[in-house]
């Protein structure tokens, strides 16, 4: 088979199309064949050595793929060969096979396309994760959504929205604002320009109850003065290149929470919950009020663009890699 390997940390450019041996399960294991990978903006910290998670050289990013089973390690359970899934790899996404730990696997819909799949668990995990179990979003509430139009802060929007909560969506650029609207956004703030915090009082004036910021600097500081009383600040990333200090005293004033939200290693620790979630998450999705939205989708093979367009910010939610040994897989096949 063939992978993406980094045999030294940098940019994007750094990945080598390689062929490598073929993977073999090992106990409570499943060996997923990829036919789409998902990109996302910590695989880019983890090439260039900036994440908290550094693995040993060489290695394979790639935190997430949809595929289709092709064996199963001994005492593996619920799973088929041949079955359509998902899953949360961490690491070795980026190539044309991939061992997975089974109970990060999850059979996907009929309704749900590879392309769609590969981009699911990261973003949505994280989101629902944060929104549900760490801040209790309620319905009637007000969400304010930082970097509302990437990965992760577009389905926070459609979220958010389907648990109730009226949503401003903070984003950069009026193709960015109207992409927001179109996922459920209540109000959409142009951050780049202006006082956030000004901005966010005209629209909540008695502040805001939760705040889902994947971008960090200046906008989280002015996003934790916005707080209504008893507000929770969810710590997503730092996509801005800028992790802000925080006054504690802003929260004391308004009995506010700072909540750091760290899905992959949640997920690890808990995947009982976890399913839980995700099950929720394709009843949603099955339902319709999860659209996920991708960018765009280039061959596997081409990763470093691919990997180029997520760090540069230039995602409009997500950007997918995809086989090119075969035409587009389309929804519910055999």
């Amino acid at each position: 088979m063939r992978a993406h390997i980094v045999h030294e940390l940098g940019g994007p450019e750094v990945l080598s199309w390689d062929e490598v041996d073929d993977l073999v399960p090992g106990p409570g294991q499943v060996l997923v064949e990829t036919r789409a990978a998902g990109v996302n903006f910590p695989d880019g910290l983890i090439v260039a050595g900036t994440y908290q998670t550094k693995p040993a050289l060489p290695f394979t990013p790639g935190s997430e793929v949809a595929g289709v089973v092709a064996a199963l390690g001994e005492g593996v359970t619920g799973l088929t060969v041949g079955t359509r899934v998902l899953a949360f790899t961490g690491m070795g996404g980026y190539a044309e096979q991939v061992v997975v730990a089974a109970d990060m696997v999850f059979p996907i819909p009929d309704a749900m396309t590879f392309v769609d799949a590969a981009g699911f668990p990261v973003t949505y995990g994280t989101s629902f994760h944060a929104l549900v179990d760490r801040a209790g979003l309620q319905a009637g509430e007000t969400l304010l959504v930082l970097g509302a139009s990437g990965g992760v802060g577009l389905t926070a929007v459609e979220i958010g929205k389907a648990l109730g909560a009226r949503v401003i969506a903070a984003a950069s650029s009026p193709e960015k604002r109207r992409l927001c609207l179109d996922r459920g956004a209540d109000e959409v703030i142009d951050y780049s320009e202006g006082d956030l915090l000004q901005m966010v009082k005209e629209r909540a004036p008695g502040g805001v109850d939760v705040v889902y910021d994947p971008v960090g600097g200046d906008h989280a500081l002015a996003a934790i003065r916005a707080l209504a009383w008893g507000g929770r600040h969810l710590t997503i990333g730092y996509a801005s290149g800028d992790i802000p200090k925080v006054g504690m005293n802003r929260l004391l004033v308004c009995a506010g929470s700072l909540i750091g939200v760290l899905w992959g290693a949640w997920a690890r620790r808990n995947p009982a919950d976890n399913a839980r979630n995700m099950h929720r998450l394709f009843g949603w999705y099955e339902e319709g009020r999860l659209r996920p939205h991708v960018n765009e989708v280039h061959p596997l093979a081409d990763a470093t663009t691919a990997l180029d367009v997520v760090m540069g910010r230039r995602a409009l939610g997500k950007v997918i890699l995809e086989r090119a040994d075969g035409a587009r897989i389309e929804r519910n096949e055999n």
